[in-house]
């Protein structure tokens, strides 16, 4: 199924740049050697595919799945096929020793890349998953950015989010955090980072759900009055490989807005979904319904939905790359615009940051309230936008 067709393009996004600096990307890339963190997951895997078609020293894979990292592998041989570099993969967690043992036994690298994250809204919903989130997003970046300086890294790429940007979330306030501290990390080691939308049909995303549903013959629901920025899982890759290869220290890369980026509707997307499977989406009044006429309404090639206006936490109205207070360079790429950061980091604050984390973690008893409180006082402009529903609470 063609996925620019889906989010109403025609064309990819950094096609131009991409060929524009081909060379550049080829000669850097055959002549290092890279670890990729969070590799088998969906933009992790679009970052080692773009790499390991240019042929590196060498590329090994990090990530805490092994099934995704054998599916990885499968995929790369039966498509792209071999390297004479030297690739691997191991299904370790970043935050171990045995990560640590990594590195030090298997580098140097020449360039990580960092796409290990809790990207979903809906895991700011309890206090526990909230604390892995900053375990994931913050903690883990701050510990893989000291081991890759340590061994000699030329460079550090770490994936960020359009939600650090004026976030109403927690995953995105944690990603705005985390780039707090990139900032500071960034006085000894070069680090870039990547701003982008939903990555289309990406792993647990609403519309990766749209495929598991329609497998397993059930109803699909959708917000009707969400509208959101997508990339194909291709152009998420070229972006990280563009901002971890070409971006200079502390910039932050971001798909320019123009008429081939435009906002859709996850409804408008499952109804062309459906479409392109030979269906017509019906619209069912409630999820009851939709579940209770599944047997009646597929066989006549129609498929029950259930469009509803969106009202759980987190949400945010509209999407945004950068915002009014960032210094922006959108004359170096076609595609890709730049924000250009100095080092505003706060030193006391972020200290102050990782000092309350311990002592929360050092607690039995944790409480979502305490890490609002805490990520108020890192971002005092923060929205969070809190409604008590929760996505795992809809179809």
């Amino acid at each position: 199924m063609n996925v620019l067709e889906l989010i109403g393009r025609e064309k990819e996004l950094f096609e131009d740049d991409v060929k524009t600096h081909a060379k550049e990307l080829d000669e850097q890339v055959s002549s290092g050697r890279f670890l990729v963190i969070g590799g088998a997951g969906s933009i992790g895997q679009s970052v080692t595919r773009e790499i390991f078609k240019r042929n590196p020293l060498s590329l090994h894979v990090v990530d805490i799945s092994e099934n995704n990292m054998v599916e990885l592998v499968r995929d790369i041989r039966s498509t792209l096929g071999y390297v004479e570099g030297d690739f691997r993969t191991f299904a370790v967690d970043c935050g171990s020793r045995e990560f640590e043992a990594l590195i030090e036994s298997e580098g140097p690298y020449d360039y990580v890349f960092n796409l290990s994250a809790l990207k979903h809204v809906r895991s700011e919903k309890d206090p526990y998953t909230l604390m892995r989130m900053i375990e994931v997003n913050i903690l883990n970046t701050i510990s893989s950015i000291c081991l890759a300086r340590n061994s000699g890294a030329k460079k550090y790429f770490c994936v960020s989010t359009d939600k650090a940007a004026n976030p109403v979330n927690m995953m995105g306030a944690s990603k705005l955090i985390m780039e707090m501290f990139l900032m500071r990390e960034s006085r000894s080691l070069p680090i870039s980072t990547a701003r982008f939308a939903n990555v289309a049909f990406s792993d647990g995303s609403l519309l990766h759900g749209f495929n598991q549903r329609f497998v397993k013959r059930q109803p699909i629901s959708a917000p009707s009055d969400v509208r959101r920025y997508f990339v194909t899982p291709q152009e998420s890759g070229e972006l990280c490989l563009m901002s971890g290869m070409l971006g200079e220290n502390r910039e932050i890369f971001f798909p320019k807005l123009s008429e081939n980026l435009d906002l859709v509707r996850f409804s408008d997307i499952a109804e062309k979904f459906l479409d392109k499977l030979g269906f017509q989406a019906y619209r069912c009044e409630s999820e009851e319904e939709a579940r209770r006429r599944v047997g009646e309404l597929i066989p006549r090639k129609q498929w029950p939905v259930y469009f509803f206006a969106s009202d759980t936490t987190g949400e945010k109205d509209f999407e945004e790359f950068f915002t009014g207070k960032e210094n922006l360079d959108m004359s170096r790429f076609s595609s890709i615009g730049i924000v250009q950061n100095e080092d505003w980091s706060n030193d006391n604050l972020l200290d102050a940051f990782l000092c309350e984390i311990d002592a929360m973690r050092s607690q039995t008893v944790r409480r979502k309230a305490d890490i609002v409180r805490l990520f108020n006082k890192m971002i005092p402009e923060f929205q969070h936008k809190e409604t008590g529903k929760y996505l795992d609470g809809r179809m």
